[in-house]
């Protein structure tokens, strides 16, 4: 259990207890309500009923930032049982891919639905608090799964920690730079300094914690804890970095930070980073610490 304290500070100081839901559906409406903004998951679907052969009703099913598919599953405490039942559901998604299509585009539209993510497919589990197997069995799975526990304070405040994080074993997308046979050296030394400085960054971004996952998309690449907190996208002769820094807590330098609030790019996030060499990526390491945090 969380070793968190919280105080309210205003006539004195006075320790707010936390607690958990009355009912595990008390738990799921809050989530649902507010699901992008605490999971940053768009919310599709309540108790989906898997049918009458599979015989289940999935908590909540949703589509994270990258377009990835999401169950989220809900327990009021601590159920042992919880990682085995998003699983189930999981592998029931996996057989049903049309049928999930079908509901993205009746929610969101033609567009998302025929960019489902399908190689990085999620399972979310919140819960009162996990047990020790749940922690251990979660790294033995090739799925991507977050555990995460909650806490409520007081009648206005929820607390969501994330216990444990694995990423999915999802096949890379390959990567290729076609360089015409007749091409000029200066292309082909261009092209070897954008992918070691592309090394260069996901080394960074991979080593600001354990529970840092990467999801590659054709337009970008997603590095997440619980939701993304970079997106990296190239250039010929740059790397673009989207971070959920908000612009307005830095200093924004011409040429290196950019604020992009209501611009249309690819991946999430406002303030925009460009890198065009290392020492570029040295400047940039304060603000990705800062985007790390805030997700």
């Amino acid at each position: 259990m969380s070793s968190l304290k919280l105080f309210y500070t205003k006539n004195g100081v006075t320790e707010v207890r936390p607690r958990l839901a009355e009912s595990e559906a008390d738990l799921q409406v809050l989530v649902e309500r507010a699901m992008e903004a605490m999971l940053g998951v768009r919310f599709l679907a309540s108790e989906y009923s898997t049918g009458p052969v599979h015989g289940g009703r999935i908590d909540s099913m949703g589509l994270d930032e990258n377009g990835a598919p999401v169950i989220v599953e809900y327990k009021r405490s601590t159920d042992p049982g919880v990682l085995s039942q998003g699983l189930f559901y999981m592998a029931w998604l996996m057989d049903h891919r049309t049928e999930f299509q079908a509901l993205v585009r009746e929610r969101l539209g033609m567009a998302e639905a025929s960019q489902v993510l399908w190689n990085a497919p999620r399972l979310i589990c919140v819960a009162g608090d996990f047990t020790r197997y749940d922690l251990h069995a979660v790294r033995e799975h090739r799925r991507s799964i977050d555990l995460v526990r909650y806490r409520l304070y007081g009648d206005d405040h929820i607390a969501l920690e994330t216990v444990a994080s694995v990423a999915g074993q999802a096949k890379a997308t390959p990567r290729s730079c076609r360089i015409r046979h007749g091409a000029a050296e200066p292309a082909r030394r261009a092209a070897g300094a954008m992918a070691q400085l592309t090394a260069v960054v996901d080394e960074v971004l991979l080593g600001l914690g354990e529970d840092v996952s990467k999801v590659e998309r054709k337009q970008y690449d997603a590095y997440q804890r619980l939701r993304n907190f970079a997106c990296v996208t190239r250039r010929q002769d740059r790397l673009l970095a989207y971070l959920k820094a908000p612009p307005a807590a830095v200093e924004l330098v011409p040429g290196f930070t950019r604020d992009v609030t209501g611009l249309g790019h690819h991946g999430t996030g406002d303030l925009e980073v460009q890198l065009r060499s290392e020492r570029d990526v040295e400047r940039a390491i304060d603000l990705f610490r800062l985007s790390y945090a805030v997700a």
